[in-house]
Formats: structure tokens, C-alpha cells, sequence
């Protein structure tokens, strides 16, 4: 067994969330990882904005963030939470992190939250599903119904009901259809915009305003070409007339530190402002250094009667409507996106509800305070490492790595962790890493290595690229070379592992022993390692375990 002993700290040195007066605010408002937002406004909630953002092959799966302001940002729950709602997460992905769950669309209507999204697979062939998760209590993990499953032409879906209560989906294409909510049957699908012609029209959200329906997409791709625009039509079926001021938001061909904006969803709060989300990457405009991955940034919208919809560009500082009161009294037991981490994995606990899996662990991956070791975290050995080429159709308990990760949502940051090992296998490891994907992290663990035909406990740094989009040539970075460096005898076998982003390019992984104060190790590695590549539609998880 592995242990994490004594605390796991992280200690973010920037903040992301500061704000200096009612109206100014700090963009991103969910830093981190956080892509394709949908956010809805639900006043029965006693007034709480809720958003929802991509979560691929991670579990929990789709968080739900939940706030007043605008500002504080609480999770709220996770929609997919139990192998039975998505067993293909389990047992028919591959390692590339473009499988899984992809963009959704929150809504609430008439005492229940509805959620559709779509489960993508990339291998052998591009497929996606149509699925619609509901729940009447929005703070509960438990509550959210397994999916209904329903055929649908692309990815992207959205819900809109008119009067008469029919639902129509609207997905990437751009193409419609109708869904029965109760039997997941749906009607003909047929086109109804093309787009403004600039490539990849998708994550279509249709608004009806002033007798105008409005069909708001994005376009060019989740890239530096990304762009947001809109049409509308006197119907809900269409056609669709184009926007002759497209796109209503892009930051591409600027030199702004926010890029890749797009994939936007609109809408109002208490006082009938508008407002939209939109995910971004904080990158510049050479797009290189961005190991957070696409984010999601606030903007205010005015959108005047019988007019098109003005989107304010995205910027790091923003000042737009008067933001509801700061509030922090949000229900449930989710932490706030912005605050630190100090865990102590304490008896009674549980592993805290912001870290993520990658696919599902077994049930007896991770174990809190076990009564032979309380105030720490046992980590029980799995089949495969977090290097991996594949393993469609196995079960949970062949691809489950124990790997756990919490998301980087800030620049700068220390995160550090006490380990207990005692391994007795050739090979055996635990660390921490910068884990983007399966193909792409960077690693700092003690590892049980033969020299001279004894096993020895090393300390092991290596970079893992295994996919060339991401190269040394086409990236112009040197890649560190591995290093061991044996162990000396440890006391209690204990070792304090950290990682430092020390700027925003560069981290500083290191190790302590207890009890050697002469002992030092410390290696460098670029950011742009995890920016990118294999790992594009994401962001990195800085803080993980791994065996």
C-alpha cells in the first residue's frame, strides 16, 4: 500500500476571482479548465445563476457551479457520479482525452433542471450519443436521473421548448430536431442555418426575444480562429438570417491575452440584464503556454428591443452591469473554485468533491484515514500506470488507474504532498505529476528500480510526450531528460513531494526527505510540455498521485 500522509496542500499565490467594486470583476469567473460553459439564471433557486462546463473522460462528471454574484462560484453537484449512468467511460474509451462527455446545455423549466449533453467516442470511428440528464435537486449528486439516451446527427445539443411545450433540439450542423423527454424518441432533423461560412458552426443555443428567435453559435474552431455568431427567424424552425455584423465576438487577429474565445451562452439575471459566458484560453496570440487549458470568462451583453444582441469583448478586467450583491451563501458542500486547499484526510472524511478521476477508480482505489493509518490517504496499487496506449472494451477494473487530480486554477501555486512508501516490486511507483493526458505529463515519483541485482527505492523525474503534436521541433523546447537519484534510508519512509509553478512558464517539481536536511532534488520543466498536443480540449491537473 501507498499512503499520503499528514496534510496535501496547495496554496494558490494569485487569486483569480478579486473584484474592486460592484461593477468591475476578474475574468476567468471559473478558472481552470472549465470549457464549453452553459449557464442559466433560475430565480425559484432563490435567485442562482448556475453554469455547467465539458468534462471529457474526468469523474465526477459535468460539474455544476453554483453563485449569486456572479463572482463566488460554488460546485454545486456532478451530474454523472455512478459507473451505471456512463459504463463507456469505464470500458469504451481509449486515452486520448477527445472521449467522453462533450459541451452541454443547462436549462430549468417547471421545477426540474434538464442537461443534455453528448458522450463522443474518437476510435475507431468519430461517434457521439445524445444524452439528457434531469434532477429537481440541484445540490445533490444522487439526484440526477441516469441519462436518456437519443439519436442525434452531431454533437452540441440544445434544448428549447416553445409554448406548446415541444422541445426542440438544435445541435452542431447546424440541424434540429424534436425529442420526446419521456421516451428519448426523436423527429426528423433538417437544416436551418449554415453558418457565416467560416468553418465548424456548433454549440448552437436558440433564444426567443421581442417575437424574434435567435440561433447563436460558434464557428472557426476551438482554436485561434474561434468566433461567435448569430441569426434569428420569425420561427423556431427557420430559416435563419445571418447577422450582417458577424461575429458578435471573437478575439482572433488581436494581440489580447485572452484568445480562443467562443462556444458562448447567453443569458439574463434578476434586474433583466444580460450577461454571457464563453470558454477562452489564456494564452496570447502565440497560443503556445496555456496549461489551464480553455477556460470560462463573463461578459456584459446589451440587447436592446427588436435589435441584435452587443457582446462586450473578453478581457482579463471587465466592468459592465451592476453585479448582483457578493453573496456567499450558497447550499451544499462544494468548495468554492477560488479557495486553497488544505487536506488532511481526516477520520469521518472523504476524498474532497473538486478532485477528479481519470475514467472511474475501483471502488478500493483510494481509501480516507484507513484505521491503521488515519490522517491519510491509502492508495491501492492498479493494473495500468498513467502512461497508457488503449484499452477499449476491458471493465472498470482493467482500465481503472490510480491516479487522483485536482484541477490548476491559478498561475502560481505550491502544492505539496507527504507520501509513505514502502514498495516491494520492481517498478512499483508513487508520485505527483503535471498530468495532461495519458500521452503528456511530467513526473516526480519514487520508484523501486534494481541496481546491481538489489531493489532500491529512487527518486525518478521524466517527461512522458507521446504524440506529435506537441514536439520539441514543432515547439521549440527542450525536453528534460530523466533523472534518478537513489534514496538514502528514510525515516518513517516518508518523502514530501512538491510542486512549484514558479512563473507562468516554467515548474519546479522537488522532493524532501524527513529527517535529511542535506538532501536536495529539484528539476525545471517548461509549461508548453502540458499546453496543447494531445491535451488541447483540456486543461492540466497539477496535483496528482499516481502509481
Amino acid at each position: 500500500m501507498r499512503y499520503l500522509k499528514a496534510s496535501l496542500i496547495l496554496t494558490a499565490l494569485l487569486m483569480s476571482s478579486s473584484f474592486a467594486q460592484n461593477s468591475t470583476y476578474a475574468n476567468p469567473i471559473l478558472p481552470g479548465w472549465h470549457s464549453d460553459p452553459s449557464c442559466t439564471f433560475v430565480p425559484e433557486e432563490d435567485n442562482t445563476f448556475f453554469c455547467t462546463t465539458s468534462s471529457f473522460l474526468t469523474v465526477p462528471g459535468i460539474p455544476i457551479y453554483a453563485s449569486k454574484d456572479l463572482v463566488n462560484w460554488k460546485l454545486a453537484s456532478d451530474v454523472v457520479t455512478r459507473v451505471a449512468q456512463m459504463p463507456e467511460i469505464a470500458n469504451s474509451t481509449s486515452q486520448t482525452q477527445q472521449d467522453g462527455l462533450w459541451a452541454s446545455t443547462i436549462r430549468y423549466r417547471k421545477g426540474k433542471f434538464y442537461l443534455l449533453t453528448s458522450y463522443v467516442s474518437m476510435y475507431p470511428d468519430f461517434g457521439f450519443k445524445g444524452l439528457l440528464f434531469t434532477t429537481e435537486d440541484i445540490y445533490s449528486d444522487k439526484a440526477w436521473s441516469e441519462p436518456l439516451r437519443f439519436e442525434i446527427g452531431d454533437i452540441d445539443p440544445d434544448i428549447f421548448w416553445e409554448e406548446d411545450g415541444t422541445a426542440y433540439i438544435s445541435y452542431a450542423g447546424v440541424s434540429q430536431t424534436t425529442l420526446d423527454l419521456e421516451t428519448g424518441k426523436t423527429g426528423p432533423s433538417y437544416r436551418i442555418w449554415n453558418g457565416t461560412g467560416a468553418g465548424l458552426p456548433e454549440g448552437p443555443h436558440i433564444y426567443k426575444k421581442d417575437g424574434w428567435y435567435y440561433l447563436c453559435i460558434g464557428e472557426g474552431g476551438t482554436e485561434l480562429g474561434h468566433q461567435q455568431v448569430i441569426a434569428r427567424s420569425k420561427n423556431v424552425t427557420g430559416p435563419f438570417e445571418g447577422y450582417s455584423g458577424n461575429p458578435i465576438l471573437t478575439n482572433k487577429n488581436t494581440t489580447e491575452y485572452f484568445q480562443t474565445v467562443g462556444h458562448a451562452d447567453l443569458f439574463q439575471d434578476g434586474n433583466d440584464n444580460w450577461w454571457g459566458v464563453a470558454l477562452a484560453t489564456r494564452s496570447g496570440p502565440a497560443w503556445r503556454v496555456y496549461p489551464m487549458g480553455r477556460e470560462t470568462v463573463l461578459f456584459p451583453v446589451t440587447w436592446k428591443e427588436g435589435e441584435w444582441p452587443i457582446l462586450e469583448p473578453v478581457r482579463g478586467r471587465m466592468s459592465g452591469w451592476e453585479l448582483p450583491q457578493p453573496s456567499r451563501s450558497i447550499p451544499g458542500y462544494g468548495p468554492y473554485v477560488s479557495a486553497p486547499d488544505r487536506i488532511d484526510f481526516a477520520p469521518g472524511t472523504s476524498i474532497p468533491r473538486h478532485f477528479l478521476f481519470w475514467r472511474f477508480p475501483k471502488s478500493d482505489s483510494f481509501t480516507v484515514s484507513p484505521p491503521e493509518r488515519p490522517f491519510s490517504l491509502r492508495l491501492t496499487p492498479s493494473r495500468h500506470n498513467i502512461t497508457g496506449l488503449g484499452s477499449t472494451g476491458e471493465s472498470v477494473e482493467q482500465t481503472a488507474i490510480t491516479l487522483i487530480t485536482r484541477r490548476q486554477s491559478h498561475t502560481y501555486f505550491i502544492y505539496s504532498v507527504d507520501v509513505s512508501f514502502a514498495p516491494t516490486k520492481e517498478g512499483e511507483e508513487v508520485g505527483v505529476t503535471v498530468f495532461l493526458t495519458q500521452y503528456q505529463h511530467i513526473d516526480l515519483g519514487i520508484v523501486l528500480l534494481r541496481v546491481s541485482g538489489k531493489l532500491i527505492p529512487h527518486l525518478r523525474f521524466q517527461t512522458t510526450l507521446l504524440d506529435d503534436l506537441n514536439t520539441p521541433a514543432t515547439q521549440n523546447v527542450t525536453v528534460p531528460e530523466t533523472v534518478t537519484r537513489a534514496l538514502p534510508r528514510l525515516k518513517n519512509n516518508r518523502v514530501r513531494l512538491q510542486i512549484q509553478a514558479v512563473n507562468d512558464t516554467h515548474y519546479i517539481l522537488s522532493a524532501a526527505l524527513s529527517g535529511q536536511d542535506k538532501f536536495d532534488f529539484s528539476q525545471q520543466a517548461e509549461a508548453v510540455l502540458v499546453s496543447g498536443g494531445t491535451g488541447r480540449f483540456t486543461g492540466k491537473c497539477p496535483l496528482d498521485e499516481m502509481l
